[in-house]
């Protein structure tokens, strides 16, 4: 069976390497997508496991689409009784690029018509309850290809179940744990994020770097599903627990707001990390190594403009960080996203490397410092 991970730009190789290590079959990569082949219970595994993915999707089939005709009939030729009940419920919902059917209403509405006729031709029935399990469909139409899936994630996979609340700018969960794994974190670096805000980069690491699958404590749409067996899912789980290894060197967070550090507290709580983050209420003009003479990477999200709307005490951020870093750290490996294109600029220092990124529609750069040369 073939299925859709989606995931933010510039995350599908980390994507595709959560496949990989599942033991999947990758098939083809797109922006934003990987499509693999797995057998039906991989669903609870890999909805478990995956750490870079927003969503994982069943996918029922690809067609040309180039009229409101083609989409009807393409849309009816697919199996959809083989995992809809007659009385469950199947929302449609989707997005169309480049394409002919620009139109998402009319699209949704023909993809909607087409499901209930062929449920209406098997079960010998006109009119659909809805009222049990929900199927959520979706389609994407690009350059006239569409595609139709069914979600299995239910809310979308970075949301780990641990972020109680978060600051003004929060990252998501996904890109913070891409950015811990670009880091390529080490067992003898110590780790910190000097702006830590609610502590998603610190939780990020402290489940990357134990090797908890960061699924493992939510709940998913597919596990209403009765086509896949509940031992799936439990078994998934016990032997994503028994994968759990003890935490290496030591992970800190900072921030001048102590609000923001309690927070930070309770969702390391609620991520079963407390034990593997230290964090202090502390302000980035006062940054030091938490441990003296210890090799470290410094791994932040700090404001940007775009977010908090004030560009130029973002900024002047940026300039206390970079004389800060330089200061105190001047060995230490920096990765650092921002939207400004002026950051190095502002830093004072420029890049060794730049990985362009998004933080939801936010175009940034991952700004990677591995040697403090200034330019």
């Amino acid at each position: 069976m073939e299925f859709v991970a989606t995931c933010l730009f510039g995350l599908e190789r980390l994507a595709g390497e959560d496949i990989d290590a599942l033991g999947y079959k990758r098939i083809d990569t797109i922006d934003g997508r990987v499509v693999f082949e797995a057998p039906l219970e991989a669903i609870a595994e890999c909805n478990i496991n995956f750490r870079y993915a927003e969503r994982l999707y069943i996918k029922l089939g690809d067609f040309k689409a180039f009229s409101f005709e083609d989409l009807y009939q393409g849309t009816k030729a697919l199996p959809w009784e083989n995992f809809i009940g007659k009385n469950d419920a199947f929302p449609v919902k989707g997005h169309s690029i480049k394409s002919k059917l620009f139109s998402v209403p009319d699209c949704q509405r023909i993809i909607k018509k087409a499901v209930v006729d062929r449920l209406s031709g098997v079960h010998g029935i006109k009119q659909f309850s809805e009222s049990g399990i929900k199927y959520q469909i979706e389609f994407f139409i690009l350059n006239d290809e569409a595609v139709l899936m069914i979600d299995t994630s239910g809310d979308s996979l970075h949301k780990r179940g641990y972020r109680l609340q978060g600051n003004l700018a929060p990252l998501r969960e996904t890109l913070a744990a891409a950015m811990v794994n670009l880091s390529r974190p080490r067992a003898d670096v110590i780790l910190v994020d000097p702006m830590c805000g609610s502590g998603t980069i610190a939780i990020e690491a402290a489940l990357l770097t134990t090797n908890t699958a960061p699924g493992i404590n939510r709940s998913f749409a597919a596990e209403e599903y009765p086509f896949i067996p509940k031992t799936a899912w439990s078994n998934a789980r016990e032997k994503a627990r028994a994968a759990v290894i003890a935490a290496p060197a030591g992970i800190y967070g900072y921030d001048i707001d102590r609000s923001s550090i309690e927070t930070a507290r309770k969702n390391a709580a609620t991520a079963g990390m407390s034990s593997a983050i230290t964090f202090e209420v502390r302000d980035i003009k006062d940054f030091t190594s938490p441990v003296e003479g210890a090799r470290g990477t410094v791994i932040t999200n700090p404001p940007y403009g775009e977010r908090l709307g004030d560009l130029q005490s973002a900024r002047e951020l940026l300039r206390i960080m970079g004389r800060v870093f330089s200061e105190q750290v001047p060995s230490w490996q920096l990765y650092i996203i921002s939207s400004d294109d002026e950051m190095e600029k502002h830093f004072g220092r420029r890049s060794d490397k730049v990985r362009k990124l998004y933080n939801g529609m936010i175009k940034c750069g991952l700004y990677q410092f591995f040697r403090n040369t200034k330019n």
